[in-house]
């Protein structure tokens, strides 16, 4: 395993990236390679959206007017329908659309999502998260360009 390394000093940096990188496209949660004194293990807890909080839904306030309380009935009805839900961040981050550079977005403009779907990565301190959709629905808009740094609560995803 240590190759590109000098006896004794350790695996390649290089070569460690890469497998971390294959573990999280994988889904492995542990690794083991080499033998002797060049033997590592590679371990990474399980990704979790047990941080991430439930997506919220933003909703119009539409007063009531005594005056025309049949109209107002009537206008509130379109605005609902036409209102939408939001994925939001979950952290702060650096968000991704894919697993890797040359892998296909996880989602699109027009994808229908399930709440278990995954639909971006946020990277943090080195740490890639999947973020699942926590709703059901079809994405309206992306807020967000590819590797564009995030913010906890900031919408993401705008779903029709």
């Amino acid at each position: 395993m240590a190759d590109g390394a000098p006896e004794g000093q350790g695996p390649d940096l290089k070569k460690l990236h890469k497998l971390i990188k294959l573990m999280h496209r994988y889904g492995l949660t542990a690794m083991d390679l080499g033998e002797g004194p060049d033997k590592i293990r590679l371990r990474r807890g399980p990704i979790t959206s047990a941080a991430a909080p439930p997506p919220m839904v933003e909703a119009a306030y539409v007063p009531a007017a005594a005056a025309q309380p049949a109209a107002t009935a009537a206008a509130a009805k379109p605005a609902a329908e036409t209102e939408s839900q939001y994925i939001r961040s979950p952290m702060v981050g650096t968000f991704y659309t894919s697993s890797s550079p040359d892998a296909p977005a996880f989602v699109s403009v027009g994808s229908n999502i399930r709440k278990e779907s995954t639909v971006c990565i946020i990277e943090a301190m080195k740490v890639f998260t999947e973020i699942p959709a926590g709703v059901s629905g079809t994405i309206a808009e992306v807020m967000v360009k590819n590797g564009q740094a995030v913010e906890f609560g900031q919408p993401l995803f705008r779903l029709s």
